[in-house]
């Protein structure tokens, strides 16, 4: 898999735009602020519907613009794909599929698999548990079309539920009516708990190997989910803790919840860990991202890289760099330096400046 070319209308700092990549490594290098990672922002939110920013459709549109286009092109499976992307400032974003327009743009997900990584995914371990959500919720979503779905219509009853748990202080009566979205809670938030265990037992299936080569061999790293609650104890723990939910007005209890915990040698390294060891496990839970997602779709993923190098080590540069050769990867950075000193083989070159790309 590999993207052919983007082009960008009205992006972010980009009027115009129109890039032809290569297949391995594409870096984008120029000073700060000059529209780098907004290239990589189109990718991402192009083959995924979201900015990894979390920035909504109207932020990204430039500025006194009403609309915005990304038009990406791409091979899978010896095959070509078209995908459009049109955001609009005051209406839904729309979205096409080789011309041809989806209702959901959801749809969009696992069309092409991306693995973004940003200095931000470095501090994976050490923030707080929704970002480790966040991060088994994109992969899964591109992995799996039935994740996706639980996951949208897990969301959506939350909402109205947690809106329902506000309105029965006004109105008593419509307690009735929360057994009704607590059995929908129930059949979409357990197969979410029961895919998310699968996920992280795959991935420790792979990280573990990774790690001790980081790590040369000192540290074995083992990955834990933490759930809210299990499959099993899930409607006794809902209607158990209801009067709470009323009380607080909000729902304690189910998949939104969940955490993912990252052991080193038996130790919970967002307690015990140092920075190091915790960077170096964020590292290792992206390259275990990339290598699972070849195992499930047998074809390679596409790589993003945002200004990461220079917050790792020549050690950790040069098994990143080194791990990927066989795969389409664009790397964002302010100098070449690196990649000069490290050998490491570059296929196309772009100098990013003041949103105008040679």
């Amino acid at each position: 898999m590999y993207i052919k070319s983007l082009q960008l209308k009205n992006f972010r700092n980009y009027e115009s735009l129109d890039l032809p990549f290569d297949q391995g490594t594409n870096i984008l290098y120029g000073d700060n602020a000059q529209g780098k990672t907004n290239v990589l922002e189109a990718i991402y939110l192009c083959g995924t519907t979201k900015s990894h920013r979390g920035s909504k459709d109207r932020e990204v549109i430039r500025f006194q613009e009403e609309e915005s286009h990304i038009c990406m092109r791409l091979i899978k499976n010896n095959l070509p794909y078209k995908l459009d992307m049109h955001l609009k400032k005051h209406k839904p974003k729309g979205a096409a599929i080789n011309g041809i327009p989806i209702r959901k743009a959801g749809e969009l997900f696992g069309v092409v698999n991306l693995v973004f990584f940003s200095p931000e995914d470095l501090n994976l371990i050490k923030e707080g548990p929704g970002g480790r959500r966040k991060f088994l919720d994109l992969e899964l979503c591109q992995l799996d079309k039935i994740y996706l779905s639980n996951l949208q219509n897990y969301n959506k009853i939350i909402i109205q539920r947690n809106k329902l748990l506000k309105d029965i202080v006004f109105r008593p009566k419509l307690e009735e009516t929360l057994d009704m979205w607590d059995a929908q809670l129930l059949q979409y938030g357990k197969q979410m708990i029961a895919k998310r265990r699968e996920f992280i037992w795959q991935l420790n299936e792979i990280i573990q190997d990774i790690h001790a080569s980081l790590t040369g061999g000192k540290e074995i790293l083992e990955l834990k989910y933490e759930p809210n609650v299990s499959e099993d104890t899930y409607q006794t723990a809902l209607s158990g803790n209801r009067k709470r939910d009323l009380k607080m007005r909000i729902t304690a209890t189910g998949p939104h919840r969940d955490d993912l915990c990252v052991k080193i040698n038996g130790f919970d390294i967002r307690k015990y860990g140092s920075q190091g060891q915790q960077r170096t496990a964020a590292l290792s839970l992206k390259l275990s991202e990339i290598y699972l997602v070849k195992k499930v779709i047998r074809d390679t993923p596409v790589l993003l890289l945002d200004d990461v190098l220079s917050e790792l080590d020549s050690n950790r540069q040069n098994y990143l760099l080194n791990s990927i050769h066989d795969i389409q990867t664009f790397i964002t950075c302010t100098g070449l330096d690196d990649f000069v000193n490290n050998r490491f083989k570059i296929d196309k070159i772009f100098y990013v400046s003041n949103g105008s790309i040679r």
